[in-house]
């Protein structure tokens, strides 16, 4: 029965001794459901059959009135909404109203049953509570009963159980809301109780209620202490499997929902245990089991069991009890590791994938197929920029993520260049943002591991606190944050950790960005030139009511492939390349593993082409170094000040020759930009560049007025940071020729080519 029939039946259903009167319709008061259904959003989509696992991707839409043939339904946990094509946003209130096609007093009734607190609902006319233990007469009950309820002796005869053995089991008979319940404790690890849950009901979806105040956690935990010593346990589904396994002598832990599992609660628990069985039945429920179970730290030591034509233990006890221990130990010797059945699924997966993008994976230069893409849909120049975010993103894969920030004037096309790139990519790959709290990524949800967060506009990156988290997640690869908590029983000390690797991309007009900040990221800054304005325009134009068809799948198939591995690559000229960079900045210590980074990424887009170790590592080649260099070398030698960007030395230049012309105490932005034929604020991005370099000076010193540009520090000459790939080449053989030592045959050319054959 729907919420909205107990609500009609419970409006119409006669009163002994009275007449049925409107104001005796149960209720729940709306300031008190909001409260209770805070941060139980998920248990409630669960109950409603919506197996929402909270990351980015979305799911066909549960809505009984949309036929949706693609996934577009999702539930943003940040907003506390649900997102689907065929509706606004809406709350958990409205997606109940949708799902059971009731009232917006209806669903409160509803969700109330669904998160176990039916004493929020009321009646009108009586308030009172009845007390789990209590038996109160039928016509007193006001909210929602089953019909018949579930006796101990009913549950045991279901379940072919023994009911003494069920009571051994701390299992006993009482009444909840006027019905027989079962009622079920759940005993923490020392043996004490830490929750009940009642089975209302034999059969249906709604048939468990929690004691009012109790939360899931797992079912037998007083038997962890058992499983230790004999170095294997069953996790199971529901209590009723538990109670199976527990009366035939196995050990065994249940999990109140298939989606109850708690990693930071429940890991350690398993610690000390060998040998973890799964059940994974065959359903929906099995399905959300392996997904958790994908994440957690316990999946080395899982093996999964799977009962062919049985759901669950308690089927399989149900169709020959007599057998049951023999056909069980027959299924735990056949259990498979989950490392091995993941290693057969991602290989399938990865063929898979292959087939979808071979032509792309085997293209000599990946990147400059990307260039070519991207312009296809409008984008106008930028090919180095392109070239880096496109590596970027792919260097989530490895252990070293690289970050960068794109840098330009308002309306410079920073964040068009970032998301047509992003096109290429697969949903999985990057997290999105515009802005965020100053706690967002401590308390943050989202999955950051081997993901690139892409942060619009780095001004939306406030605070300190906030500066400090996203250096963590950059420099050590994961968040340790300590806080306090307020809880029931007082202040609580609580760790959140957020596990990395992960990668930033932010878009920012800022000359600069925070100082401990700027030295982790490449920035590469977008051209602001008359001409480049000029051809934007005109493409612009060209493409006026033209409607991009871009066919992103075998570029998405191209990344699922390399995501699925294997992603380890070596760069055995790392030392040689070490040697030819002149250790010129300290900074150098970050921008190197950045460089190498940078390497590794192409070889593993080039992987089709390139050789393997031993270990079946990619081996990069002088050529991956050769378009990375080609990439980054200025870059690298601006960070740390070896170099002088052009912009800077046409800047400096045009502000020299203006004093020399005019003969003035100080150049005006505008003279400036006159000059340099820019706009003013493009002139003044560029002053304000070469100011923080030292190479300009302000003398205005009056905020408001106009500036008044002088010379500064004279401009250095260029250093060579990253050697020509010829030389490095000629490094490399020439350590190998090194190494044969007296062994060196009598024909040298010949076996340096064969030593370096690989590289080149």
């Amino acid at each position: 029965m729907n919420a909205a029939e107990i609500v009609r039946a419970l409006s119409n259903a006669p009163r002994e001794g009275r007449s049925v009167m409107t104001t005796n319709k149960p209720y729940v008061a709306t300031a008190t459901i909001r409260e209770a259904v805070k941060g139980r959003a998920i248990e409630i989509l669960s109950a409603l059959g919506i197996q929402w696992s909270g990351n980015s991707k979305h799911i066909r839409c549960p809505y009984p009135d949309h036929a949706d043939a693609h996934p577009s339904w999702r539930w943003d946990a940040a907003k506390n909404r649900a997102y689907c094509t065929c509706t606004a946003s809406a709350s958990i209130f409205d997606v109940v109203c949708r799902m059971r096609g009731i009232n917006f007093d209806e669903a409160k009734i509803a969700i109330a049953e669904m998160i176990g607190e039916p004493d929020l609902i009321r009646q009108t006319s009586k308030r009172k509570k009845e007390r789990e233990g209590v038996q109160s007469p039928a016509n007193n009950t006001a909210i929602p009963q089953h019909s018949g309820g579930c006796t101990l002796a009913a549950y045991a005869e279901a379940k072919h159980l023994r009911v003494d053995c069920l009571r051994s089991f701390g299992i006993t008979e009482t009444y909840y809301l006027s019905q027989p319940a079962v009622r079920i404790p759940y005993y923490s690890a020392n043996g004490g109780e830490a929750a009940v849950r009642f089975r209302v009901a034999l059969d249906g979806k709604d048939k468990f209620r929690w004691r009012k105040g109790d939360k899931a956690l797992l079912y037998g935990l007083d038997r962890i202490a058992a499983a230790r010593e004999g170095g294997e346990i069953a996790i199971v589904e529901g209590e009723s499997d538990c109670h199976t396994l527990w009366q035939q002598g196995f050990p065994a832990i249940g999990l109140a929902g298939a989606g109850n599992w708690n990693e930071e609660r429940d890991a350690v628990i398993f610690d000390g245990i060998a040998t973890i069985f799964v059940v994974i039945e065959p359903d929906n429920g099995g399905d959300v089991v392996r997904r958790w179970l994908e994440k957690s730290k316990i999946r080395d030591r899982a093996k999964l069991v799977r009962l062919d034509a049985f759901k669950d233990p308690g089927a399989l006890y149900a169709n020959d009890p007599d057998r049951f221990a023999a056909r069980w130990q027959a299924a735990l010797e056949v259990a498979v590791p989950w490392l091995d059945e993941a290693e057969r699924e991602r290989q399938a997966a990865r063929d898979t994938a292959w087939s979808a993008c071979e032509e792309l994976a085997r293209c000599p230069d990946i990147l400059s197929k990307v260039t070519k893409t991207v312009q296809a849909c409008g984008l106008v120049g930028e090919e180095r920029a392109v070239k880096l975010i496109y590596l970027t993103l792919t260097s989530r894969l490895l252990a070293r993520i690289v970050s960068i920030a794109v840098k330009g004037p308002s309306s410079g096309g920073k964040s068009f260049l970032v998301e047509i790139v992003l096109r290429l990519f697969p949903p999985e790959a990057f997290y999105v943002l515009t802005a965020m709290s100053e706690h967002a990524l401590a308390y943050g949800e989202e999955p950051l591991a081997h993901r690139i967060i892409l942060l619009y506009e780095a001004a939306g990156l406030t605070g300190d606190f906030s500066t400090y988290l996203v250096r963590s997640l950059l420099s050590e690869g994961r968040i340790c944050y300590d806080t306090v908590e307020k809880t029931a029983d007082g202040l609580k000390a609580r760790r959140i950790e957020r596990e990395g690797p992960t990668g930033l991309i932010t878009t920012t007009t800022a000359v600069r960005l925070h100082p401990e900040n700027e030295t982790r990221l490449l920035s590469v800054t977008v051209a602001d030139t008359p001409e480049q304005t000029k051809a934007i325009m005109k493409a612009q134009a060209e493409r006026q009511g033209h409607v991009d068809a871009l066919d992103v799948v075998s570029w998405h198939e191209f990344q699922r492939f390399l995501a699925l591995g294997p992603v380890h690559v070596v760069i055995p000229f790392a030392g040689e390349l070490a040697d030819l960079v002149p250790p010129v900045a300290v900074r150098l210590r970050r921008d190197y593993p950045t460089l190498l980074a940078l390497i590794e990424a192409h070889a593993l887009l080039h992987q089709a082409s390139r050789k393997r170790a031993a270990d079946r590592a990619i081996i990069a080649t002088i050529e991956d170094y050769s378009a990375v260099r080609e990439i980054v070398a200025d870059l690298v030698s601006h960070g740390i000040g070896a170099t002088v960007p052009k912009s800077i030395r046409e800047t400096v230049n045009a502000v020299a020759n203006l004093l020399s012309e005019e003969g003035s105490d100080g150049v005006s932005v505008t003279k400036l930009g006159q000059k340099l034929q820019l706009d003013k604020s493009s002139a003044s991005r560029r002053a304000h560049d070469a100011i923080a370099a030292g190479y300009l000076k302000n003398l205005e010193d009056k905020r408001g007025r106009p500036k008044r540009l002088v010379l500064g520090d004279p401009v250095p000459g260029d250093i060579e940071v990253l050697p020509p790939p010829e030389k490095l080449a000629a490094s490399c053989c020439a350590v190998a020729q090194l190494q044969k030592g007296t062994d060196t045959p009598s024909s040298p050319d010949t076996e340096i080519e064969e030593e370096a054959a690989w590289m080149l």
